[in-house]
Order: C-alpha cells, then structure tokens, then sequence
C-alpha cells in the first residue's frame, strides 16, 4: 500500500475542521510554524514520523487512521508475516513498516526501520527531532550513530537503546551499509 500525501494531508485537514483547532493550534502542537504547518495540510511537503505522530496525538486518533484513512480494528493479537508491514517513507531514504497497523489500543507504536548509509551524513550533525513517550531502538542488522542530545553512540547488531523521546534524537547509518532495526515508541 503506497501512502499518498495529499491523501494524509486531506485526513489531517479535515480533522482540525472537524475538532476545531486552528492552525496555530496544530503548528504548536508539532512544533513548527504555521507556515510550515499549512505547507504540510496542503500536501505541499512530505511528513516526518514525529509529525504524523504529534498530529494523531492531538487529533485524538491511531497514527493509521492519518496514513490510511483505516481505523485498527483488531484488539487481541496482530500479526505482521515478514515483509508484510505498513510501508512508511517518511524521512530521507529511511524505510519504515509498522508492524501492528491493523492492532487498535495500542500502548507503542512498532516499527521495523530501515536507515541508509550515506557518506555524505557523516560530515554533517545528526538532524534531531522529539516526541513525547520513550522508544526503544534494537539492530537486527548493521550499525547506527545515535545522536542523544550532545551525546552519540554506535550500536552494533544486538544493541539496543532506551531513551526520553521528548529529548533530541536522530541516527544515521554507519559502518559503510544500511542498519535494519526494530523501533517501538512508546506513548506517555
């Protein structure tokens, strides 16, 4: 399933009509300007996962009904067959596939992310972003510069970090191939 933006764009729209938020509202809520935010509801601009997310946080709705006009449905057990999950590309290369888009309740949001190694990453700061919640990143495979802050770290195959998300976070592939690993952001 190819997510459209102008699609998602369309949801977010027409729930700030329908929940009355005004466009200074939602900008503050994702932390951009209302230039930015405009931009973004007009389907002009790609969205960033923190985007979706702090949208469907405000909006009062799963993140899945914004990408896929669906609400989850499923409320025991999901399951996601390998190469089976949600398809997002919601930031420069970087792959992502949900993998409980069909689950309704949920407490995390679980995704299996694929970052590509880009030379040209490394000689530039790791972008930051921020979210409320907490997540836990796990490598399946490769190696990933995690920029917490003012601190970075490498993780390697097996690793796995657990931090604030509401603080700055970012990470790019190193080690000269893509990183595969296993993100679960969990809700405040």
């Amino acid at each position: 399933m190819e997510l459209k933006i102008n699609e998602i764009a369309e949801r977010i729209r027409s729930l700030r009509d329908i929940m009355e938020f005004s466009v200074e509202e939602m900008a503050t809520a994702v932390e951009c300007s209302p230039e930015e935010y405009i931009a973004a509801e007009a389907g002009q601009t790609d969205f960033s996962f923190t985007f979706i997310y702090k949208c469907a946080e405000k909006l009062g709705v799963d993140m899945i009904e914004l990408l896929t006009g669906e609400n989850p449905r499923l409320s025991f057990y999901s399951i996601v067959r390998k190469g089976e999950g949600l398809p997002m590309k919601r930031r420069s290369g970087f792959n992502y596939y949900h993998l409980a888009a069909r689950f309704k309740g949920k407490k995390c949001e679980p995704f299996l992310v694929t970052a590509p190694y880009k030379p040209e990453e490394h000689t530039k700061p790791i972008a930051l972003s921020r979210h409320e919640g907490q997540e836990l990143d796990f490598i399946v495979k490769g190696s990933l510069k995690v920029a917490l802050e003012d601190h970075i770290e490498v993780l390697s195959e097996g690793d796995c970090v657990l931090y604030d998300s509401s603080h700055g976070h970012g990470m790019i592939a190193t080690g000269g191939s893509d990183c595969e690993f296993l993100a679960i952001i969990l809700k405040k």
